[in-house]
């Protein structure tokens, strides 16, 4: 019989509701995983057991979803979501049933789960309950639904992203009814919310394998979700060794680090700065990762001389913090050129690289913090504060970064009374 290795606080929590009467099991994704040799991220537990009886076993409990039958366990300081058996209601969104029905029976519940890898349920009295090939289909690598893959999907239609997530960070294929079934469905991801959309396309993006994006190409998943990838099939590559700058995209995608910015930023290379703010707005993107992604893409060309003036007003422009991730996503455009001979485009960054760790540990002036003059100064040597001082800091920075040798405090406040003279404000 097959083993699994079980944390000690979900073994309690399964032999407490076995020692009650209950059934109890581990089930879904952390049954899948152990079985690949993986170390699950969370641990579900599914039970025969009503929510109240759920509460009233455990000192601490939280009603996370008891709606739906789940109550979060407490085990010290860690939290594990217990949900009775049940079977689904109508799906009246796309994405949620209109309400559930508790049952005894384990299999009506697994049942209703999307795909047979993640209708496996395990404890270690009983082994495993397989009871629709998801063992089989983990040693085929294949996605496969449940039963009819289009009621599945008619019943929650994120499913059919999470189709083509699954297979990109597994490294699975989809099985053909399977895949027929996304193609006629895609359409219905109009019903889910752009949050529930994002965060399968960061999981997607963020996978082993995100150049999978091209099967929700083909599926006909990002015709719907974001047609600004479908476009780039009508435009010419940057580089000649792909037909069209799609492909061209999926794989810089493939080459690019896996962080959200870096692979956003790969994949909305040809958009621009203002359509790719766009994408991620339209996306419910956080701020932070949306504005990084953005200056990512505005200054990704990295085309400048490499000289340390040139540097100096490259840092001035993008920023000194932005360099290191602008470095690590130029290696991924050069790697997914993958024609030719890429060593001047390698030995260029190696330049650029040197420059930089030239002029910033030097203390060469690029910004205002690295500027030895400040709006005080200037107030005290007879500066009226306002605009016109705002203006004064800029010209001085202007000149400094042409010339590093300006960047003396007493030569600066001079350099900024004569210019106030000189536009009449004595």
């Amino acid at each position: 019989m097959m083993r699994i290795e079980i944390p000690k606080e979900v073994q309690i929590i399964l032999k407490t509701l076995s020692r009650a009467g209950c059934e109890a099991y581990i089930v879904g994704g952390c049954t899948r995983d152990s079985i690949l040799g993986r170390t699950p991220k969370d641990w579900d537990v599914t039970t025969s057991a009503m929510p109240e009886q759920v509460k009233a076993l455990f000192a601490r409990t939280i009603d996370t979803g008891i709606k739906h039958g789940t109550v979060t366990v407490m085990i010290g300081t860690e939290g594990y979501e217990v949900t009775t058996f049940r079977v689904d209601g109508e799906y009246e969104d796309g994405r949620h049933p209109r309400n559930v029905t508790f049952t005894r029976s384990l299999e009506e519940d697994l049942k209703r789960r999307d795909f047979t890898i993640n209708a496996m349920a395990y404890n270690p009295e009983t082994g495993l309950v397989d009871l629709f090939g998801g063992v089989e289909d983990l040693k085929a690598g294949m996605i496969r639904c449940v039963g009819d893959p289009h009621a599945r999907f008619s019943e929650d239609a994120l499913r059919v992203m999470r189709a083509v997530r699954f297979a990109a960070q597994l490294g699975f294929s989809i099985e053909e009814k399977t895949a027929q079934a996304v193609r006629d469905l895609a359409e219905t991801l109009n019903r889910i919310s752009a949050e529930r959309i994002r965060m399968e396309l960061e999981k997607l993006l963020l996978s082993p394998e995100p150049d999978r994006i091209e099967t929700a190409y083909d599926l006909g998943i990002t015709r719907v979700v974001l047609p600004e990838y479908d476009a780039l099939s009508d435009r010419e590559a940057k580089t000649g060794t792909y037909p069209c700058a799609r492909l061209h995209t999926a794989a810089l995608i493939r080459c690019a680090a896996p962080s959200r910015p870096q692979r956003f930023a790969a994949l909305l290379s040809y958009a621009g700065p203002e359509m790719a703010g766009k994408v991620m707005r339209r996306l419910k993107f956080d701020n932070t990762t949306r504005i990084l992604t953005e200056r990512l893409v505005r200054f990704q060309d990295f085309s400048f001389e490499n000289t340390p003036a040139a540097m100096r007003r490259f840092l001035y422009e993008a920023g000194e913090d932005l360099f290191p991730q602008l470095v690590r996503l130029r290696e991924a455009q050069i790697a997914a050129k993958a024609c030719g001979d890429s060593s001047a485009a390698w030995e260029d960054l190696k330049q650029k690289e040197m420059l930089f760790r030239e002029v910033t540990e030097s203390g060469q002036c690029f910004s205002f913090d690295r500027l030895q003059v400040k709006g005080d100064d200037l107030i005290a040597a007879g500066v009226r504060p306002g605009r016109e001082m705002g203006n004064l800091l800029h010209s001085l920075l202007e000149a400094v970064i042409d010339d590093p040798g300006l960047n003396q405090k007493e030569m600066l406040i001079r350099m900024a009374l004569e210019k106030q003279q000189q536009n009449g404000h004595t």
